[in-house]
């Protein structure tokens, strides 16, 4: 089974909010809420993997020392295998902007229980409700 590395982040205002973004129509899993993030390409570190993402996602900079190692996912789909590192960040320029037809939305750490995630991210909300 192949392996995808995917990178993520946990975004987090000031209010102590997380932005999620819901997968648009047409794409796998279609209608879920899930951290920002992206592919890994080969020989990319996952810290500048997620920077070029959050770039071409949402619009907004922000530099390796600012995105915190927070957990990870390693989760079986039918067709690969995906491990995916997911950052914290609490530090970026410019306003989050849907870039790719998707949906934002900040959530409060009492309501991401609520929220339908892809299975993978699903335990990684403990985490990071521990964390903030």
């Amino acid at each position: 089974m192949k392996t995808v590395l995917v990178s993520a982040v946990a975004l987090i205002d000031p209010d102590s909010r997380v932005l999620l973004a819901r997968r648009p129509e047409g794409k796998p899993m279609a209608g879920l809420w899930e951290f920002p993030g992206g592919k890994v390409a080969p020989g990319e570190p996952p810290e500048s993997a997620l920077i070029r993402e959050l770039r071409e996602e949402l619009g907004i900079s922000t530099v390796e020392s600012c995105l915190a190692p927070l957990t990870f996912a390693s989760h079986g789909y039918d067709d690969f295998h995906l491990l995916m590192p997911l950052f914290a960040c609490r530090r970026w320029g410019g306003i989050p902007r849907p870039r790719e037809g998707q949906v934002l939305k900040w959530v409060g750490k009492g309501h991401l229980r609520n929220c339908p995630l892809p299975p993978a991210n699903v335990p990684l909300i403990s985490a990071l409700r521990f964390w903030l």
